[in-house]
């Protein structure tokens, strides 16, 4: 990193505390998160002690992550005005949720609590494109290395809005720093 560079520590809902991985706000009065380590992904609820629900890497053959805009889009109410507003963004209680398949087919999923920052459009888009291509590339178990995870945050986050296709660019990256 050069000195000129700023260290990008989100791209969404996923952020980087300490030296670990979260998506959704472990701050916030009764939140939910999931913690990506290099076992799998944990499930957190604030002010216990451990996690809720560890799910291993091995066990997972698809994952997918919604994501609101903001906090409000992600209650009930929010999902009611964004099913009569149109348009294609999550609302509703699993606005923000990562679910995915587990072997055999059972179904997984989990809501995590947003932030109070506001998400861009193309860092949902960049980010929900990442769990579903490192799901297609067999590759899940990159998301709980925190190294790797970085350096794909920092060359996505700064992606700027109107990049025609921000998918390619995940799957640029994703063979840039290798499965």
């Amino acid at each position: 990193m050069t000195d000129g560079e700023i260290m990008t520590q989100y791209l969404g809902p996923l952020e980087q505390v300490g030296d670990r991985w979260v998506i959704g706000d472990p701050k916030r009065l009764q939140s939910s998160c999931l913690v990506l380590t290099t076992e799998g992904i944990e499930h957190h609820v604030r002010a216990a002690g451990q996690p809720r629900r560890v799910v291993e890497w091995n066990r997972l053959s698809h994952v997918e992550l919604r994501a609101t805009m903001r906090p409000w889009m992600a209650t009930r109410t929010g999902g009611i005005i964004m099913d009569f507003g149109g348009g294609h963004l999550d609302g509703g209680r699993s606005g923000c949720s990562v679910s995915g398949i587990l072997h055999p087919y059972e179904p997984w999923s989990v809501n995590y609590t947003h932030h109070e920052r506001t998400y861009t459009t193309m860092h949902i888009a960049l980010l929900s494109d990442l769990f579903v291509k490192t799901s297609e590339a067999k590759a899940l178990h990159r998301l709980g290395d925190p190294e790797w995870l970085g350096a794909v945050v920092a060359r996505l986050a700064p992606t700027p809005r109107w990049t025609p296709v921000p998918g390619r660019r995940v799957s640029e990256i994703i063979e840039l720093l290798g499965r």
